[in-house]
């Protein structure tokens, strides 16, 4: 783990246009579970399969249910960015990282200082009335019961991307521009299984390629550095270093 890290570092010394693509595991060190381990949040029972229950037709069917599934399993309003977002943030500021590419919905990167953040999947913090587009904070959908309303009596949707629904073009578009200017890639907490978000590594014609998972991805193999241990502690060591 020590070469490893050491190695990292050395990379991010020499580059200058960085692109972060991160996935759940970037953000379950705060709090937050994945959808799919054996502790995340699709494992949870429910009556139907989740994948059905946060999906665009089923919201638009049965909003008070997608609500209530929706509070209690996919919103975590307390909670704070960990080592990982702060020291992306912090290479951000300094000019070494160009963009942060996500497909959290949490808004952590923001949180902690990111300014370049693609949300491949939306975000729980921007919700918009389906019938005057009016916009809404999270707060709003925390603290209201059932299937929130607008005052013009719309229905009130976050934009995250549900099942059934395509990603928003000039995310898509910025973020794999973003990917193809890039001089190295860092790969952070995602088994890579996702598409067509888990397709955007095939844009990066940089120089390295560098993952961070604790289980194997596809990529591994391509990969320049592989280091299967958590981000935030992998990040954690880096920011002890003062690798800026």
């Amino acid at each position: 783990m020590k070469n490893k890290t050491e190695r990292l570092a050395e990379i991010i010394a020499e580059s200058s246009k960085i692109v972060f693509f991160g996935g759940a595991g970037v953000s379950t060190e705060s709090g937050i579970p994945d959808f799919r381990s054996s502790g995340g949040i699709f494992a949870q029972p429910s009556e139907l399969p989740p994948e059905e229950i946060v999906s665009h037709e089923y919201f638009l069917a049965h909003p008070e249910s997608f609500y209530k599934f929706y509070r209690e399993r996919m919103l975590f309003p307390e909670a704070q960015p960990n080592a990982a977002h702060k020291y992306l943030a912090k290479l951000e500021k300094v000019g070494k990282l160009s963009a942060v590419v996500t497909q959290n919905i949490d808004g952590l990167h923001q949180a902690a200082g990111s300014k370049s953040v693609y949300e491949l999947h939306g975000s729980v913090h921007r919700n918009y009335c389906m019938k005057c587009g009016k916009f809404f904070g999270l707060d709003h959908i925390v603290n209201c019961d059932g299937a929130p309303h607008c005052d013009c009596g719309g229905l009130i949707k976050p934009d995250v991307v549900l099942y059934g629904e395509a990603l928003d073009d000039r995310v898509v578009s910025g973020a794999v521009k973003a990917i193809s200017r890039a001089d190295t890639l860092i790969i952070g907490g995602t088994s890579l299984a996702v598409y067509p978000a888990a397709g955007f590594i095939y844009y990066f014609n940089g120089k390295h390629l560098v993952i961070i998972n604790k289980s194997s991805t596809f990529a591994d193999s391509s990969a320049e550095l592989s280091v299967n241990d958590n981000i935030g502690e992998v990040f954690s060591a880096l920011d002890a270093m003062n690798i800026i």
